[in-house]
């Protein structure tokens, strides 16, 4: 391996989760925009169309997503602390515009049944609140003292 590409052994494993995330949320919600908008030129509803505007809106965070941590993989270890900082912040920004990706989606099961579509959107909030919590940085208590 040369000393220019990517050490993808040099990950860690919170990343390898975000990255593995983003990337089933990506295909996810390309698959629905393909499926759903195909049903929405036949059949069209303002529900489905508002789920499908909100699904499409946050794509381009999602491929900022990957762009920013690619970015972060090659340079690794050359990028200054601010800059750093920066990026790490923007992946957040990033990250959490996405999510709001899952309100599409729920949108979409609640145009299916009103109960299905409640209870995606409840567990969805729930989930995106254990996600945040789980992969936030943990303090060690030598830090604290």
């Amino acid at each position: 391996m040369s000393d220019k590409s990517v050490n993808v052994e040099s990950r860690t494993s919170s990343q390898d989760k975000r990255w593995t995330i983003m990337a089933a949320l990506l295909g996810t919600n390309t698959a629905v925009m393909l499926f759903q908008g195909i049903e929405q030129e036949s059949d069209p509803k303002q529900i489905r169309e508002i789920a499908l505007s909100i699904i499409a809106a946050t794509l381009p965070f999602q491929g900022i997503y990957f762009l920013i941590y690619t970015y972060m993989l090659e340079n690794n270890g050359k990028l200054s602390d601010e800059i750093t900082n920066r990026l790490n912040r923007a992946s957040a920004v990033c990250q959490l515009v996405a999510y709001l990706s899952l309100v599409g989606l729920g949108m979409m099961w609640y145009n299916i049944s009103n109960y299905v579509g409640i209870f995606f959107l409840l567990s969805t909030i729930v989930a995106i609140l254990f996600i945040r919590i789980a992969m936030a940085p943990i303090e060690s208590e030598k830090q604290q003292t």
